[in-house]
């Protein structure tokens, strides 16, 4: 049976039916998590992490979410974000989950799911602490005991945290 196949016919969670009368608000932070089809690890692979790193930074470039921090893990993804211009937070992880499928899928020369249908969301008060929320987010690949310092986990960012040189924390280019 082919993943494409295994997909539709497995009884997914009703994620979306969770959403059923909710609203994006404009502004607003949120986490979402998104999980690869049946949890397989296709972020093991470094450069199908590297997709979803260029599709958030995309996202961003097109105006449409603010990254505050995100963690690519080998099966799943963690990605907290503001909305902007009154984009629907429905449109925008749809967007970013189906062109990164799409990529990968091109790359491996087949078709089908990458990602489950439907994610979590969690809409942050501004009393939580973005900060907190998104370091407890971008260490997961050392909770999860990948690595042990999360310096050497190659997928992930937070705007708080500059790791490069020349580059603003979500790999923009900086004003000189």
């Amino acid at each position: 049976m082919t993943m494409q196949n295994s997909a539709m016919t497995r009884n997914w969670p009703h994620g979306k039916d969770l959403r059923t009368g909710r609203c994006s608000e404009t502004g607003r932070i949120y986490l979402i998590t998104t999980c690869c089809v049946e949890r397989n690890r296709v972020f093991k692979n470094v450069a199908f992490g590297k997709i979803i790193e260029d599709e958030l930074r995309q996202s961003d470039n097109a105006e449409l979410t603010r990254t505050l921090a995100y963690v690519v893990m080998p099966d799943h993804l963690h990605w907290m974000f503001e909305l902007i211009h009154g984009n629907e937070l429905h449109s925008v992880v749809r967007r970013v989950k189906g062109r990164s499928a799409h990529r990968i899928n091109k790359i491996v020369r087949r078709t089908g799911r990458i990602w489950q249908p439907g994610y979590h969301d969690r809409a942050l008060r501004q009393e939580a602490s973005f900060e907190t929320v998104g370091n407890y987010i971008i260490y997961n690949p050392v909770r999860a005991g990948i690595i042990q310092n999360i310096d050497d986990y190659p997928l992930w960012d937070a705007m708080w945290i500059n790791r490069k040189r020349g580059v603003d924390d979500l790999g923009h280019k900086r004003a000189t």
